[in-house]
């Protein structure tokens, strides 16, 4: 844990019981300071009890007395409107921050030269979180690997001179830290997201890009027009800038992919310039696809720039296990390769799989996001047969149509028995069963990690089965 002292002996409001909330109030608390905690929710509030966390109605506190409020990242700041605790803080003059503001302000006051990655972007950002904190760890660093991730950052160990946090950044986070000044940071892409709750793209690009602007050195992916922009801004303030391509390009020092690698353009003089290889990820089977030559190059630069050298970051390639339920290879029968993609939970996610593979037999269904799987014709020809499964399952029949032989399954334990008897029976050399279900999973599970989990438990018994006929 790292104890937040900035509030010793005030009280501050904390509003949001969830599992940052909760480590929020306990750091606080072990910091010294006065909580007072609320949710809406009833069984928030008595789990933060179980915790001896002390509760109080905000709506008929005196928020004169009250230091700061806490808001968990969920909790809407902005749009579509202010929930009514920003409003009453705002009205007393309180200010609003959130637990990675608590984080910087801890790092500023015990070790303010400690190592700090921040990552963000509308995708990818949370494979390159745990692609830097898994070359940083095998190059023998201390890492510290939380935020948006999944362990609350002020449950992780407190900042340290030769430690380093690693920390993936949602722009609600950012939108509460006003401090936010990494060592590095890490800006991938910035594509429409989260617009109900930052009102427009321009809003929602301005709060990804102090992520940046605070950084000591930037890594910023340059492939949409947003970033773009922001490079130049950065550039004519002097800020070190990485940027960072998933397509090649003769932009000098842009760190890019190509099917064979991570490459760089270096100056020469006299006008002229050198593509120099940087890193090969043939044996990265973990980082396949052009999206993933763009997450390996952020996670280069990055690396480098905390002092790094080149061959230790490519065995972190080649060792990456990858995140589970992200193009996650799981087994293999034969020369079958099964793929859980379970957190594509919508058409423009499964494209990435469906770009990364060839002669797939694609598992995909469940509950169908808007303008379902239209998108991804242009990559039906890579599909040998598709599977459909859940409450999709007519619409994508219909859109598929003559152009993908297809089969309903409704289940997904009878589409992988179907998939792999298909897929066994295939002369290609690597068939791909791949769940990548470009829908919701709630029709027939509680989430995409309960399904990924299914699939995965349903395929080792398959193959267990084969191997014992």
């Amino acid at each position: 844990m790292t104890p937040a002292a900035g509030f010793a002996g005030r009280k501050v409001a904390l509003f949001g019981l969830g599992g940052s909330g909760l480590s929020t109030a306990r750091a606080l608390m072990a910091g010294g300071a006065l909580v007072s905690a609320w949710d809406d929710g009833e069984a928030s509030r008595a789990r933060a009890l179980a915790q001896n966390i002390p509760l109080e109605d905000l709506r008929g506190a005196d928020w004169l007395t009250f230091a700061a409020l806490i808001l968990a990242p969920g909790v809407p700041l902005t749009h579509p409107a202010p929930h009514w605790t920003v409003e009453k803080a705002q009205a007393a003059g309180v200010e609003i921050i959130g637990d990675v503001e608590l984080f910087c302000r801890e790092r500023a006051r015990l070790a303010p030269d400690a190592a700090f990655v921040a990552i963000t972007g509308s995708n990818g950002k949370s494979t390159t979180t745990a692609l830097i904190a898994h070359i940083l760890r095998e190059a023998g660093h201390d890492v510290q690997l939380g935020g948006n991730i999944g362990t609350p950052i002020l449950d992780l160990a407190p900042p340290a001179r030769g430690r380093v946090h690693v920390i993936e950044c949602s722009s609600f986070q950012i939108d509460l830290t006003p401090s936010l000044r990494p060592s590095v940071g890490v800006l991938l892409n910035v594509t429409p997201d989260h617009i109900d709750r930052h009102g427009t793209l321009e809003h929602y690009a301005a709060v990804k890009e102090r992520l940046v602007t605070g950084a000591d050195h930037v890594v910023l992916g340059v492939d949409d027009d947003h970033c773009r922009a922001m490079l130049r801004r950065l550039l004519g303030a002097g800020k070190p800038v990485t940027p960072i391509s998933q397509a090649p390009t003769d932009l000098l020092g842009c760190t890019h992919y190509n099917a064979k690698g991570l490459h760089r353009a270096i100056a020469l003089g006299a006008g002229r310039s050198l593509i120099e290889p940087l890193a090969s990820l043939e044996g990265a089977r973990a980082l396949r696809g052009a999206h993933n030559g763009q997450n390996a190059a952020a996670a280069f630069s990055a690396c480098e720039a905390l002092g790094v050298d080149h061959g230790a970051i490519c065995a972190g390639f080649a060792s990456f296990p990858g995140l589970p339920h992200r193009m996650e290879e799981i087994a293999r029968l034969g020369p079958v390769l099964f793929v859980n993609d379970s957190k594509a939970t919508n058409a423009d996610a499964a494209e990435k799989a469906l770009l990364s593979y060839d002669d797939i037999f694609w598992i995909i269904g469940g509950k169908s996001k808007e303008g379902g799987i239209e998108s991804l014709r242009p990559l039906f020809p890579k599909v040998r047969k598709a599977y459909l499964i859940g409450a999709a399952s007519d619409d994508f029949a219909a859109t598929l149509a003559d152009a993908v032989a297809h089969e309903p399954c409704v289940t997904l334990d009878l589409a992988i028995e179907r998939a792999a008897r298909d897929a066994v029976a295939c002369p290609a050399r690597e068939p791909v069963v791949l769940l990548s279900p470009a829908c919701a999973s709630y029709d027939q599970f509680a989430n995409f990690e309960m399904r990924g989990n299914a699939f995965r438990d349903l395929v080792a018994a398959l193959v267990a089965r084969q191997s014992q006929q």
